[in-house]
Formats: C-alpha cells, sequence, structure tokens
C-alpha cells in the first residue's frame, strides 16, 4: 500500500467538472461552513464515494478557541456537529501524537488502512476509529494563502475501504474546496476581530455596512459604567504580569453577568468600563432590571474574588458601578481612517459623574432616578447630591443591603 504521510499538500488532478459545479453553484450558495460540509458529504456520497465520517478541522483567530473541528457522520440526519477546543489544545498529546499535526505542521497527507494485512495504527485516534468500524482513513491539508489553514479528514467503514479512484478524486477536490472554505474562514476572522474589539452588536453593524465617519444613530439605553478605586496604588504595588492579571479577572467579572442578561460591553476605558442595555427590542422595565440584576451578580462575583485574593495575599479590588437610562449617539466618531464605534450624549456624561460618586458615599452602586423607577425590587434612596458638570441635583438609589451610609450622608 502506498503511504501517504510523506506526500506534499495535494495538488492532484483537477476535480471533477461535476464536483466543481457543485462547489460553485450549490457548495456557494451555504450560509456556513457546517451547512457547506454536510451539503458536500451528502453530493459525494450520493455520487458513490463510501463516506462514513469526515472531519473538517480549522485553525482559528479568536481569543478563545484555537481549533474548530465540524463533523458530518452517514446516517446522522445529514447533519454536522461542531466542537470548539481553547488554546491549550495545541499543546495535548492528543494533537500532538495525531494526523491533524502532521497535516498542519507539515504539508502532509496521510493515508492508513485501519484493518487488514495492510493496517497500520500508529496514530491513537486510529484505534478509536478502527473500533467504531471506520476501514480506512484518509487526512488532507487545506493550503490558504500563505499557509495550511485547514485538515479535511475522510473515513470510510466499507470492507476494502476507498478504492483508487475515491482517493484521487477526494485529492482533487482539495484545491478549490480549500478556496471556498478560506472565503468562509475570512468571513468568519471579520466576525470573531470586530465582536472582540468593538462588541457584537456593533461589530454587526460594521460588517452591515455602517463604517463612515458620522454613521450614526439615536438610541435609548440603560447605561452601565464600572471603575476601580485606588488603581494607581494597585500599579505601584503590583508588577506588570500581575496587574494584568488583575485587571482581566476584574473586566471578566464585570462583563460576563453584563453579557448574561443582554447588555453590550462598547468599551474598557482604562480600568474603567462602559456598557449599555439596549431598549430596541425591549421596554424599559426589562432592560432596567437586566442591567440591575447583572450589578448584583457582578457585586457578588467580585467579593467571592475579593476573599480569595486576601487568601492567597493579593490586593483585593474596591469598584463603584454606576447605571443610568436616557439617549445616546451610537455611532462612528473619529478621524476619517481612525474611527471607535462608541456611544456619546449627555447621559453618558452624567452615568460617569453618578459612578464618581460611589467613592464619596462609600457605596459600590448607585442607580440613578430614571433607572429606579422601572425596577421591580425596592431600592434605597440615598438622597439628592449634586453631580460634577450637572446643574441639578440627582436622586441616587441603590440595592438595600449594599447600603454602607444612610441617608445622612445626603444633603
Amino acid at each position: 500500500m502506498h503511504d501517504e504521510a510523506d506526500d506534499a499538500a495535494p495538488t492532484g488532478p483537477a476535480a471533477s467538472e461535476s464536483d466543481v459545479e457543485w462547489i460553485v453553484s450549490e457548495g456557494r450558495d451555504q450560509r456556513g461552513l457546517p451547512e457547506l460540509v454536510a451539503a458536500l458529504c451528502r453530493h459525494l456520497f450520493e455520487t458513490g464515494v463510501p463516506l462514513a465520517r469526515v472531519m473538517l478541522s480549522q485553525r482559528t483567530l479568536h481569543p478563545l478557541v484555537a481549533a474548530r473541528g465540524i463533523f458530518w457522520r452517514q446516517g446522522n440526519a445529514g447533519c454536522t456537529e461542531q466542537v470548539d477546543r481553547g488554546h491549550d489544545v495545541l499543546r495535548d498529546k492528543i494533537y500532538l501524537k495525531s494526523p491533524l499535526r502532521v497535516a498542519y505542521e507539515h504539508g502532509k497527507s496521510v493515508r492508513r488502512r485501519l484493518v487488514g494485512p495492510e493496517a497500520r495504527l500508529d496514530f491513537p485516534v486510529l484505534e478509536e476509529l478502527r473500533d467504531e468500524g471506520i476501514t480506512d482513513y484518509l487526512a488532507l491539508p487545506m493550503p490558504f494563502t500563505g499557509r495550511i489553514g485547514g485538515v479535511m479528514t475522510w473515513a470510510t467503514a466499507r470492507p476494502e475501504g476507498f478504492g483508487v479512484g475515491d482517493i484521487a478524486r477526494l485529492k482533487a477536490l482539495i484545491p478549490v474546496l480549500a478556496l471556498m472554505v478560506e472565503v468562509h474562514a475570512t468571513r468568519d476572522l471579520a466576525r470573531t476581530v470586530l465582536e472582540t474589539y468593538v462588541g457584537t452588536a456593533a461589530g454587526q453593524r460594521v460588517l452591515s455596512g455602517q463604517i463612515k465617519r458620522g454613521d450614526q444613530e439615536q438610541i435609548r439605553a440603560v447605561l452601565w459604567y464600572c471603575d476601580l478605586r485606588g488603581f494607581t496604588s494597585l500599579t505601584e504595588k503590583l508588577d506588570g504580569p500581575r496587574l494584568i492579571d488583575m485587571l482581566n479577572q476584574y473586566f471578566e467579572r464585570m462583563t460576563a453577568p453584563v453579557r448574561a442578561h443582554g447588555g453590550e460591553v462598547m468599551k474598557f476605558i482604562g480600568d474603567a468600563m462602559l456598557a449599555i442595555f439596549s431598549l430596541d427590542n425591549r421596554d424599559a422595565e426589562i432592560a432596567s432590571n437586566a442591567a440591575l440584576q447583572a450589578a448584583r451578580e457582578a457585586i457578588q462575583s467580585m467579593n467571592a474574588h475579593n476573599i480569595t485574593c486576601v487568601e492567597c495575599g493579593e490586593p483585593s479590588v474596591d469598584f463603584g458601578i454606576a447605571l443610568h437610562m436616557g439617549e445616546v449617539i451610537f455611532g462612528n466618531i473619529g478621524a476619517p481612517d481612525r474611527l471607535d464605534f462608541t456611544v456619546i450624549g449627555p447621559a453618558v456624561n452624567r452615568v460617569v459623574r453618578i459612578e464618581e460618586m460611589c467613592r464619596k458615599l462609600d457605596c459600590g452602586l448607585l442607580v440613578s432616578a430614571e433607572v429606579a423607577r422601572h425596577c421591580r425590587e425596592p431600592l434605597a434612596s440615598i438622597g439628592r447630591h449634586d453631580l460634577r458638570g450637572v446643574g441639578e441635583k440627582v436622586e441616587l438609589f441603590t440595592l438595600p443591603d449594599l447600603l454602607r451610609r444612610t441617608a445622612a450622608a445626603a444633603e
């Protein structure tokens, strides 16, 4: 049996005319990679390739996901399963001793018979596949522009394995299939980068064409602003890695409840964070209570984290959260070729000024009257206060169990 483990990335014969026609017509119309893989496998199976199990493996550029696998199995109602792996997967012994590593890192194809006198089970995964009834296995690297961007693995349960014509056909598919997969991968990369750096809602707006300076819309939202207290002193106490870790732990515990309750993180500003709970698809009561519950959960999470910090000899983190509701301008602001998709307006200024009062009133959460009036649970008033740059006194509220000072702190 010919062993393809030492072959270069496939550049074999041109794909059959029917396969090329399918890829550039029906394949191009598929919404995403899971749909493309499922449709391609059905096409190949129905036209004579005895597929039992197929996987598209992709390297990704994502803060949480290093690799993504899309699996198709014959008899699974034509559906696919997607499995994401974190960045530690590249150090995992399962990957290090797999055909995928050969394909990704060396650009080599791997062909193995799993049963009979020519069987060669030199990768642990092949034993697992053999036990599932797989008889023949083929892994083919997919060349993207300047790199190996993915690997297709094909497996059959037919007793005699793949035929010579099957192997030639699958190899011939790779160059044209790689072009289609790279298009989807590039689109996914753009979406990931935008969602990671500007947020989901803003990223969707940018991808839909809202990219010119001045593109904007006015929205009503509950605004969230949180800020660390004593950050300057922390920078003196902690070295660079510990300071970054502290900030990451803090922001993780702020963003998780915001996103879980339908909020959108707009930006990080040093040690501060601005988020919104838009009223586009919900009323003021739902948005206000979602923001309040998120704030409660963030405070609880940080309190638990601070206990752990003290036990480990690390400094605890003090912070304030402010909630306010108002109209904001949501859109592109900046230089012609360097833009920031953000929210601005008097409501943003006011929520920042409210958060500044957290230190003065020694209270970890302050809520404006505009939000408090829509909250289902009763909030405790701590009086009317002057805000810096605001020409009128505003009444502030907090959760009763968070009230550290009584109304005596108010005028």
